[in-house]
C-alpha cells in the first residue's frame, strides 16, 4: 500500500476531474503490476496494473489507494476488471465519497468471491484524496493559501520590494506544490504588479499545463501580461464579475483565455462562487499565491482549507505589506485558527503546513 500511494501522490495536479490513485498488484510474494491514473484521469490505476500483468494477474492481490468505481461512466468499471481478470484479494485505502460509489464497489467485489481489506493505511489515502473529496462534497476544490513573508509577516518593503524575500530552494518547493495543484490561483493587482507566468519550472515534475487562474472583476488583465500571451499553450483563466466590458472579454478570448463570469452582489469577485464554478470546471486542487487582498478574503470567509507559509529569517517592520489585508477581526474568537500538520527547513527558511479546524 505504502508503494501505491507513493505512485498516487507523483500524479497529484495532473488527473483531474479524477483522483490520482496508485494500484500495485502482487502474486507470490512478487510485483506483476503497476499502475496510476493517467493524465487527464483515464485510464485508471486499476486497468493499467492489470494490462502491465497480464495473466499473472490471475490469483494476485491488488493494493489500491482508492476503493474501485463499480459504475459505468467514459470508462467501464474497475470492479469488473478486476473480477474478471481473476484478482483474490483487494486491499483498499480509502473508500470513495462519490454517491455512485461510495462502499458499492467493495461490496460489488465481495459480491463476487474477492477478499476485501478496506482502510490500509487510510488517514494518508485521504490526504491524497482531500481534493477530489472536496470537489465531489462541498463543489469546490481543496484550497491552498500559500504565503512567503519575514518572521513579522511581510511580504514586501513599503517601496513594494518583494523579489526575493525567500532563497532559492523555497522557490523551488513552491514550483513543486504548484505541480502538485490542478490550478494556481492569484488576484489581478498580483498581476498588475509581478507580471508572473505561474507556470511549474522543475523538468520533467508535471505532466499537463496548470490551469494559471485570475481573480479580476473588472477585466484589468493586461493584454501583454505573460499570463495572456502564454495562454494558448498554458491554459488562463479569468474570473470576473458580470457587467465587465463586453470588448476586452472577447480580446482575452481572441488569445485563447477562458473567461468565467460569476454572479456577484459586491464590488469585487464573490470568491465562493469562482470557487464553485472552478469545481463544476473540474478543478480537484487549488493553489493560491496571492496578494494580500485575496489571501483575507479567503480567509474571512472561512474557504482556506491549508496553509503553507514560508517564513525567511530576515524583518521589515511594520510598514512593510502584510501577508493578509486586513478582514475586520474584532475578538480572537473570531480568527480562522489552524493546527499544525508539518515544518521543515527549506535551505534557509522555514515551511510550516497547516490544516483548517474544521478540515484537520
Amino acid at each position: 500500500m505504502r508503494a501505491a500511494l507513493a505512485m498516487a501522490r507523483r500524479g497529484l495536479g495532473d488527473t483531474w476531474p479524477n483522483p490520482s490513485v496508485g494500484c500495485v498488484l502482487v502474486r507470490d510474494g512478487h510485483v506483476v503490476g503497476r499502475g496510476t491514473t493517467a493524465a487527464g484521469g483515464r485510464p485508471h490505476a486499476e486497468v493499467q496494473a492489470l494490462a502491465q500483468a497480464g495473466d499473472a494477474a490471475h490469483g494476485a492481490t491488488a493494493y489500491v489507494t482508492l476503493e474501485p468505481c463499480c459504475h459505468w461512466g467514459a470508462t467501464p468499471p474497475c470492479t469488473d476488471a478486476l473480477i474478471s481478470a481473476g484478482i483474490a484479494r483487494v486491499v483498499i485505502g480509502a473508500s470513495d465519497p462519490d454517491a455512485r460509489v461510495n462502499g458499492g464497489g467493495a461490496a460489488r467485489l465481495r459480491a463476487a468471491g474477492i477478499e476485501v481489506v478496506e482502510a490500509v493505511l487510510a488517514d494518508e489515502a485521504h490526504e491524497l484524496l482531500a481534493g477530489f473529496a472536496s470537489r465531489t462534497l462541498r463543489g469546490r476544490p481543496l484550497v491552498t493559501l500559500k504565503l512567503a513573508s519575514t518572521l513579522d509577516g511581510r511580504i514586501a518593503t513599503r517601496s513594494g520590494e518583494s523579489q526575493w524575500i525567500t532563497g532559492p530552494q523555497a522557490r523551488r518547493a513552491a514550483h513543486a506544490m504548484r505541480g502538485r495543484s490542478d490550478a494556481v490561483l492569484v488576484g489581478v493587482g498580483t498581476v498588475l504588479a509581478d507580471d508572473p507566468a505561474l507556470t511549474c519550472r522543475i523538468a520533467g515534475f508535471k505532466r499537463t499545463p496548470i490551469i494559471r487562474v485570475i481573480a479580476d472583476s473588472h477585466l484589468r488583465t493586461p493584454h501583454g501580461c505573460q499570463l495572456v500571451a502564454t495562454a494558448a499553450t498554458d491554459p488562463t483563466w479569468i474570473l470576473h464579475r458580470d457587467g465587465a466590458d463586453p470588448a476586452r472579454r472577447a480580446y482575452l478570448k481572441e488569445t485563447g483565455v477562458r473567461t468565467i463570469e460569476i454572479q456577484s452582489a459586491a464590488a469585487g469577485v464573490d470568491l465562493a462562487a469562482g470557487l464553485a464554478a472552478l469545481g463544476a470546471a473540474g478543478i480537484t486542487r487549488l493553489l493560491v499565491e496571492g496578494g494580500a487582498q485575496i489571501a483575507a478574503a479567503l480567509l474571512r470567509a472561512g474557504l482556506v482549507d491549508r496553509l503553507a507559509w514560508f517564513h525567511a529569517p530576515a524583518v521589515i517592520g511594520g510598514d512593510g505589506w502584510p501577508s493578509a489585508a486586513a478582514f475586520g477581526i474584532e475578538s480572537l474568537a473570531a480568527m480562522p485558527r489552524f493546527r499544525r500538520i508539518a515544518t521543515r527547513p527549506v535551505g534557509d527558511d522555514m515551511l510550516s503546513e497547516f490544516a483548517a479546524m474544521e478540515s484537520a
